[in-house]
């Protein structure tokens, strides 16, 4: 799971050093700490948190910087992220302006300049506002997120695909969420991308437009390609008679591959019930007996998704060879 962040911001990179060393080495080991010399700089960054589904615990501003206040870049920032803690950081001569603040910007605490010692100064006060937010806080799906809407028959497509496959994802109908506030900032982030639906959000941040599911598939890592140049046999269909055959053919020695246009299981994957079913008195559902016969073919055979299978010319000849032996041997 990924760390949660503390954002400071400070135009001096004396100060801006100094704040980040001694949120390191308290802070480290539970939350990312990240520096920034601007607050322009810093909002383009919590954007992008935003679109990765980060979650930001803490925002640490200086109040004089150009361009920008802290007070201003804090007002800002909540609009981003409104659960994050705020803190400014000031110097004697902005006391008046800082508490002023207090109540204008929501800010939660403001440290006076120099913070020195840090066990006495400035730990103790993070440490309740992050044993505040702490107590709310709910971590964020760090898994693929679709955007789209219900009706899209694209979005419906890509959503299968990936419940068939077993990818874990999270739908966000962004019709039927227009008034959820998380949502209309991801959405306000993604303009103008977010008219290219669906859109598919990776949690390293990179994105699909318009996806559909062979881009998405070679995304996600699902195998696409061939893994050596010759098998014994080929498979073509990932119902439940390929899978069992894939099973016994592989069990039996034979380097076996099953190519599969959608997504292993076929129509029965997608039964509530299978009635009968041998060894299963009551039954079982679609869905598990796919993952009952996935779980031996992973173990002894190779599983194409997406029915891309790239035949090099040497396989391509040897498998027009033995077609051509096996046409000879139905005529005799």
């Amino acid at each position: 799971m990924a760390k949660p962040v503390l954002l400071t911001v400070d135009d001096d990179s004396d100060v801006l050093r100094a704040i980040e060393r001694d949120l390191r080495s308290k802070y480290g080991p539970d939350y990312r700490v990240i520096a920034s010399d601007s607050p322009g700089g810093a909002l383009d960054l919590l954007k992008q948190l935003k679109v990765r589904n980060d979650s930001v615990a803490l925002l640490l501003a200086d109040q004089r910087m150009p361009q920008m206040d802290g007070v201003a870049f804090l007002r800002e920032a909540m609009q981003i992220f409104p659960d994050a803690k705020r803190v400014l950081l000031t110097a004697y001569a902005d006391t008046n302006a800082a508490i002023s603040a207090i109540n204008e910007a929501n800010i939660h605490y403001f440290f006076m300049k120099p913070w020195d010692p840090p066990t006495e100064h400035l730990y103790p006060q993070l440490d309740d506002l992050l044993d505040d937010w702490r107590a709310s806080y709910r971590p964020a799906f760090e898994g693929i997120r679709v955007l789209g809407t219900r009706w899209s028959p694209k979005s419906y497509e890509l959503r299968d695909f990936l419940a068939r496959n077993r990818v874990p994802y999270q739908w966000i109908d962004v019709e039927l969420s227009a008034n959820d506030p998380e949502t209309k900032r991801l959405l306000e982030y993604l303009r103008p991308e977010a008219a290219s639906l669906p859109v598919v959000l990776f949690p390293d941040g990179t994105r699909l437009l318009e996806s559909v599911p062979a881009e998405v598939a070679q995304r996600v890592g699902l195998p696409m390609r061939a893994q050596t140049d010759f098998y014994d046999l080929a498979i073509i269909g990932g119902g439940p008679a390929g899978l069992a055959a894939a099973v016994y053919a592989a069990s039996e020695g034979l380097h076996t591959v099953m190519i599969e246009k959608e997504a292993p299981g076929g129509q029965a994957g997608m039964s509530a019930r299978i009635e009968n079913y041998l060894g299963f008195p009551i039954g079982l559902s679609g869905g598990d007996s796919t993952r009952r016969e996935l779980i031996g073919c992973k173990a002894r055979a190779s599983i194409m998704a997406a029915g891309r299978l790239m035949l090099s010319r040497t396989r391509a000849k040897r498998s027009m060879w033995w077609a051509e032996r096996i046409r000879q041997v139905r005529q005799r």
